[in-house]
């Protein structure tokens, strides 16, 4: 297990909260505002270039900073949506294993597979009937056979005594 530095975890932990906080109506808000009262001094400071250096340099600042915080946030988000669908991959008979980990192939490869699926796409179009795959029949069957399954689940599973 790879051990992480405290700075890692306070950064992303850090990273996550200021993400969160400012995608919020809050933070839009308070930017608004800082906005609005920075026109608002403008005559105060007859418009001058410290006035416009002063919402250039602190608006620069912020942003550097920002691409940092919002980036290490999406490598998370990024990383974790992967490993769910790895799982979903893995546990579905049907799904093909190569797909797990695909983020890892060359753009060639990739584009491969995207062939494949477009494929798999046309040859749906032709049937041209979408209630063949997508019917409210197909939907209980799937609800029921998930069922039948749980409870094989259980039953195979032994009690603890």
């Amino acid at each position: 297990m790879k051990v992480r530095n405290k700075f890692t975890v306070l950064f992303e932990k850090f990273s996550g909260k200021v993400t969160k906080a400012t995608g919020s109506s809050t933070a839009f808000i308070m930017a608004f505002s800082v906005i609005i009262a920075w026109v608002i001094t403008g005559p105060v400071f007859n418009f001058s270039n410290t006035w416009q250096l002063v919402i250039n340099t602190g608006t620069t600042i912020i942003t550097f900073l920002m691409v940092f915080i919002i980036q290490q946030s999406q490598n998370k988000d990024t990383v974790a949506i992967q490993l769910k669908l790895n799982e979903l991959i893995a546990a579905t008979a049907t799904a093909s294993n190569r797909l797990i980990n695909v983020e890892d192939l060359s753009a060639k490869e990739l584009e491969t597979i995207k062939d494949f699926y477009k494929q798999l796409a046309e040859l749906a179009k032709k049937e041209n009937d979408i209630h063949k795959t997508h019917s409210i029949d197909e939907a209980r069957t799937k609800h029921q056979s998930k069922k039948e399954w749980v409870k094989t689940q259980a039953v195979e599973k032994p009690s603890k005594s």
